[in-house]
């Protein structure tokens, strides 16, 4: 399966174990780089640099002949210790940094000195064009079919037009739970994909039990879209606490996000309380079942090691 994906990153097979916030972690990306696949954490998921620093250099150290890692980067003003931990990456040397939810222009700057590749999450066509006169090295294209903060566009739509006007490679992110789904992509245009949703319900996974069990007993069809996570539609699994809470912002925040002056702090308020609700979901025993997943959950019929994950998709 050789693609531009795999020449970049110097992988077997045209598949990056998608950042999951709260979700993926160093025991992940390891299981991923040894079955041929390259891996990638949010900076996010670690509380300060020091901790960011540690998985960086063990990623590093345990990294076999022909294996690659990286970490996704919030590269707008939400993020405020952005600059500090693009520092400790470029200083550690990871594979890649995929960008997210701003501009990558400093990214890609910073990271091109020390030899790092830099992917940037897009969902149009005029943002791709942006990333790419950037300096970008591929192309993450968010599809409709994402779990977490999707596109809008289709697999096929939104890859058949990047690769029409854009020179670099596309690598696809939703939709991709089994081995035909990959097929698709590259049929389509793309040079890999990012899979996030079917490796939640990994033995390595840094999730609970019943969340892990949730992406098994649901399916695609009980995927939806909510607006109460981050003010931004989010796909999670419809538990009956989220049929109970709803999926639509209330009247006070429409209200709120008309105002241009208040809206963004309408919208860091919310973030934070979303942000907060999924942790408690994903990390404790609790009846407020927020759980992010996307509808390739569809194929995820048992909680299985990483390496067997990987054997499905390939398989």
């Amino acid at each position: 399966m050789e693609t531009k994906l795999t020449e970049l990153l110097n992988i077997k097979y045209p598949i990056i174990q998608a950042p999951m916030f709260l979700v993926s972690n160093v025991e992940m990306v390891k299981e991923a780089m040894h079955c041929g696949i390259a891996g990638c954490i949010p900076a996010l998921n670690y509380r300060t640099l020091q901790e960011l620093r540690i998985a960086a250099k063990e990623l590093k150290s345990a990294k076999p002949e022909g294996g690659s890692f990286g970490f996704n980067l919030i590269v707008n003003k939400s993020n405020i210790r952005y600059k500090s931990q693009l520092e400790v990456l470029c200083e550690e040397s990871c594979d890649f940094i995929i960008t997210s939810l701003g501009s990558p222009e400093e990214t890609i700057n910073q990271s091109h000195k020390y030899g790092i590749k830099v992917f940037c999450d897009v969902v149009d066509l005029k943002y791709a064009q942006k990333v790419e006169a950037l300096g970008a090295d591929a192309i993450i294209a968010v599809n409709c079919e994402a779990g977490g903060h999707r596109g809008s566009l289709s697999p096929e739509h939104l890859i058949k037009k990047l690769k029409l006007h854009c020179n670099i490679p596309i690598i696809s992110a939703g939709g991709v739970g089994c081995k035909a789904d990959i097929d698709k992509m590259l049929m389509y245009g793309a040079s890999g994909v990012s899979v996030g949703s079917p490796f939640i319900a990994s033995v390595e996974a840094s999730v609970t039990e019943e969340y892990k069990q949730a992406c098994v007993d649901y399916g695609a069809n009980d995927i939806v879209v909510t607006e109460r996570i981050s003010g931004t539609p989010c796909t999670v699994i419809n538990t009956p606490y989220v049929q109970k809470i709803g999926t639509k912002s209330s009247w006070l925040e429409k209200l709120l996000n008309k105002n241009r002056k208040l809206k963004k702090w309408v919208k860091m308020i919310r973030f934070s309380i979303g942000m907060n609700a999924t942790k408690n979901a994903a990390t404790k025993a609790t009846y407020k079942t927020v759980w992010v997943a996307g509808p390739s959950i569809e194929y995820t019929h048992a909680i299985l090691p990483v390496k067997d994950i990987v054997k499905k998709l390939i398989a």
